[in-house]
């Protein structure tokens, strides 16, 4: 059923979306030109997916804690780390444009739901070194798996937190002074993601950049995603079908743009 809900959306989204020319905000149409539809092959890309091959052949077992929507492609507890790999990790897509992201804005301190492999963590991190990627990650033998990937790049400004987003997410936000930025990326449910989104919300200002993945997941989510875009401090929100990009920039009139990617 949730196949079936994503591709009807997707196919909506691939005869609606736009891409610069259609967008009229000058914010917007800089953002998809420099950072979006930027091709420029940085510097960490080759080393990081050198390691994403190096975990797409290994097949040691871990025991998987689902805490969140759980996997939708196996109900076993037991996944190897190729698995893994292969399902949860972002794409090299998506991973470069949290890079980009992340390059382009600066945020001093980024918070990431749902490590995984820590893919995605390792491309926020190698694009502002002097950033505090805070990761949290529900499942213990998936987060020491990522602590080994961060060894292997050598990144030392990544601190894991190891537990249920519920339980953790608070005390987290506590000792955060800002969350310049935020990549949520677990527990696809409705009610969690707004709960999330709320928390994370009372340390933002109008610079923050919110990254949601997997928007059209599910019913709920899309159910969550609209929400979001409708919130009185969102002002600008990017849809790219797969992720969706939240801005709070008070200057900005309020608009929601689906672009091609």
């Amino acid at each position: 059923m949730k196949k079936v809900f994503s591709a009807f959306y997707y196919l909506r989204y691939r005869l609606t979306a736009t891409n610069t020319h259609g967008v009229h905000s000058p914010f917007v149409f800089d953002l998809l030109n420099t950072v979006v539809y930027n091709k420029v092959d940085y510097y960490a890309f080759s080393e990081i997916e050198a390691l994403r091959l190096q975990l797409l052949q290994n097949q040691t077992s871990l025991t998987c804690i689902d805490l969140g929507a759980g996997s939708r492609t196996s109900t076993g507890s037991a996944r190897s780390i190729m698995y893994i790999t292969r399902y949860a990790a972002k794409p090299a897509k998506y991973a470069q444009l949290l890079f980009r992201l992340v390059n382009h804005f600066q945020p001093g301190h980024i918070l990431e739901l749902g490590t995984s492999m820590g893919i995605s963590t390792c491309y926020m991190a190698k694009a502002n070194n002097q950033a505090t990627v805070i990761t949290i990650e529900g499942c213990p033998e998936i987060a020491q798996a990522a602590e080994q990937n961060f060894k292997k790049l050598d990144i030392k400004n990544i601190q894991q937190v190891i537990g249920n987003f519920d339980d953790v997410l608070p005390e987290v936000l506590k000792q955060t002074p800002k969350t310049d930025f935020v990549f949520f990326d677990g527990n696809h449910r409705k009610e969690a993601t707004l709960n999330y989104f709320s928390q994370c919300l009372n340390k933002a200002d109008e610079q923050s950049v919110f990254v949601f993945d997997d928007i059209y997941w599910s019913p709920q989510m899309k159910e969550a995603w609209d929400e979001i875009k409708n919130h009185p401090r969102v002002t600008v929100t990017i849809e790219l079908f797969f992720i969706g990009i939240v801005f709070f920039r008070k200057e900005q009139v309020k608009q929601h743009f689906v672009i091609r990617f």
